[in-house]
């Protein structure tokens, strides 16, 4: 769902209600093309997700439960996903070549009407990782918990997020000493189907991240929720569950940014702004037991610089102006699944 080559969790012309969903986004063109209509929506994994609930609607299978990963996708056998220590994609853009950020990765060819599609090395981003949780560090452990879709993504950094949905999970359970012990006792992890319950009201999810120990530290902890109505129509709906400081959030968001302390000229940042750690108890306060429906969590990160940043402090060098400054690295969970009970 990440890579160095864009970011495919949303896309703003799709969610143009979230103002996060323009992340490191690559639209211009389709490798040796440019961008035709009709592509978008079958790129971007929330809107794909929701088509999925669609087709189990219309053909009682959903096809596209899938997990979120991220990898970086580089050719150089390093995973250097930090924005400061971003090693590029290929040998060609590594740190000090000369085509660190003019060597074309798309656009290569000319386009019969005419359109400019080209993309180049300084629109990579320093992205991803991939995370699993998985009961043991073997090889036969992280297979089976990636079947299990019990893994998410990141866009670079090394931060921990752990979902848990269930019926009757209570607020003081993200205060368990058996956090996970319990998460999984009465509920299901990321990657799962929620079997529907006759008698629940509406899910419950216990939600915990940690921030990147090297890195940077929190900004707020979302749920992401795509559901069909009566009609079948896809909707989607984002929910701040979690911010850091005293911000408040009302009617499911918190509108107040957390601030941002990037120094562009020193290539830096502090975390006097944010929180090492998040968490949130949150209860769907718009479910409908006959609405298929899916939830997943996104974690977002304080401002930090991007790479080119870092890299025009430390070689002395002008950071290209059609980059932003600084970027919210984030993670994005495996979704968890409702589906209604056939009447």
């Amino acid at each position: 769902v990440t890579q160095m080559k864009g970011d495919m969790e949303a896309n703003p012309q799709l969610s143009p209600n979230d103002e996060f969903a323009d992340f490191e986004t690559w639209d211009k063109g389709s490798f040796q093309a440019a961008k035709e209509k009709g592509m978008i929506e079958k790129e971007y994994a929330r809107e794909v997700l929701k088509r999925g609930l669609q087709y189990e609607e219309k053909l009682g299978v959903n096809p596209y439960k899938f997990g979120m990963l991220g990898s970086t996708d580089s050719h150089t056998a390093l995973a250097s996903t930090t924005e400061d220590n971003f090693y590029g994609k290929i040998t060609a853009v590594e740190p000090h070549m000369e085509g660190r950020y003019t060597e074309m990765v798309t656009g290569y060819l000319p386009d019969p009407q005419g359109r400019d599609y080209a993309i180049y090395a300084r629109h990579t981003g320093a992205s991803g990782l991939a995370a699993v949780w998985s009961r043991e560090n073997t090889r036969g452990a992280i297979w089976d918990a990636m079947v299990k879709k019990e893994v998410y993504a990141t866009t670079g950094t090394r931060m921990k997020v752990r979902v848990f949905a269930g019926w009757d999970f209570k607020a003081e359970d993200l205060n368990r000493p058996d956090f996970a012990n319990n998460g999984y006792q009465h509920g299901v992890p990321m990657g799962s189907d929620l079997k529907a319950d006759a008698k629940a009201k509406a899910p419950k999810f216990l939600i915990k991240a940690w921030r990147d120990a090297d890195w940077a530290n929190l900004d707020r902890i979302q749920v992401i929720k795509g559901w069909t109505d009566a009609k079948g129509k896809a909707h989607e709906k984002v929910y701040d569950v979690a911010v850091s400081g005293d911000r408040k959030i009302e009617n499911g968001r918190c509108k107040i940014h957390v601030g941002n302390t990037v120094n562009e000229k020193e290539a830096y940042y502090d975390n006097s702004i944010g929180s090492p750690t998040l968490q949130a108890f949150w209860k769907d306060p718009e479910f409908d037991a006959n609405q298929r429906a899916f939830y997943y969590v996104r974690v977002l990160e304080i401002p930090t610089p991007r790479w080119t940043t870092y890299d025009a402090k430390y070689y002395k060098v002008k950071r290209p102006t059609d980059v932003p400054v600084s970027i919210q690295d984030r993670a994005y969970t495996s979704a968890i699944w409702y589906t209604p009970i056939k009447k």
